[in-house]
């Protein structure tokens, strides 16, 4: 049997549209989960495409099945977990083979795990994946962070599963260390600020002009059809106009006003303010969200 072009580790929601995304473009994919009926459900679940995936119950038996140099993407939790899962695959990789953090990572862990593995024959490359499950699945954007070298080995494969815009796929090598995670980062952090202005704008027609959530949805579409178009846009369209299926009211009112945050935002201000460059619309949106988490605080403050 021909080995695997690539090997994938985690197979929850991203890592597993990852792989069929990867696998439905033609390219042999090598999958392993920590718990192995994972393994087993996804590739029994993997209808035509199972014939272009290798299921593996051990790390050994995952490694032996890809082609070296062994490109081999980590996709689960970022952090600590990353950090394990590199030490656990390292005594079976040979010199070459690169590890690849596919998370929503600080792009400065990646830079410390790049130098980390400098000289150990091994290389490291960060790449940021931004489109969400769906993105996963169809067409994401990758940054990519790296040696070129190593790019090269997987740029036929990262090209085949990018998202394309006029025909041009949506990935690039950005440069070596953590320059995929810092553009992730950013690409982020942006993503903020344009969400908490969709929010004003949002809370401007509902409290300003009393418009409902229908016709507030109206508005967002006829932009996304002019200069306004983009994806946040459009799905901001498509929430306004859902309705709840159990009372019929607008979706957007039974949702609680408490949003989190995954830390890039974060780390997009943190590194504005070390760098001396003004991201005040980040660093509001930012704090509009820490507000927004603190709902007992706020609903005291208001009832004061």
């Amino acid at each position: 049997m021909s080995q695997a072009e690539i090997g994938l580790i985690g197979l929850g929601v991203m890592g597993s549209n990852l792989a069929l995304n990867i696998a439905e473009k033609g390219n042999k994919v090598a999958v392993f989960n920590r718990t192995v009926e994972a393994t087993h459900k996804f590739d029994a679940e993997a209808g035509e495409l199972k014939g272009q995936i290798v299921p593996c119950d051990t790390i050994e038996e995952f490694v032996a099945a890809i082609r070296p140099p062994r490109p081999i993407i980590i996709m689960i939790k970022a952090g600590e977990p990353v950090d394990q899962q590199m030490e656990i695959l390292k005594p079976y990789l040979a010199k070459g083979d690169i590890m690849i953090d596919a998370g929503n990572a600080n792009f400065r862990d990646t830079m410390r795990r790049f130098e980390a593995l400098q000289d150990s024959g091994l290389t490291f490359i960060g790449m940021g994946v931004s489109g969400g499950e769906e993105g996963a699945r169809h067409g994401p954007s990758i940054m990519v962070g790296g040696t070129e070298d190593s790019y090269r080995r997987v740029e036929t494969v990262l090209t085949s599963i990018a998202a394309k815009y006029d025909n041009d796929p949506c990935v690039a090598w950005l440069g070596e260390n953590g320059a995929g995670h810092f553009v992730k980062t950013i690409h982020n952090g942006i993503e903020y600020a344009d969400m908490q202005m969709i929010a004003e704008i949002y809370g401007i027609l509902r409290d300003g002009l009393t418009m409902s959530a229908t016709e507030i949805g109206e508005v967002f579409g006829a932009w996304n059809k002019g200069r306004l178009n983009s994806y946040l846009i459009e799905i901001t369209e498509k929430v306004l106009k859902a309705a709840d299926p159990l009372t019929g009211k607008p979706i957007v009112d039974m949702i609680l006003d408490k949003a989190g945050q995954k830390g890039t935002g974060k780390w997009s201000v943190i590194e504005a303010q070390n760098m001396g460059v003004p991201a005040t619309g980040i660093e509001a949106a930012v704090a509009a969200r820490s507000i927004s988490s603190m709902k007992d605080e706020r609903e005291a403050a208001e009832n004061g």
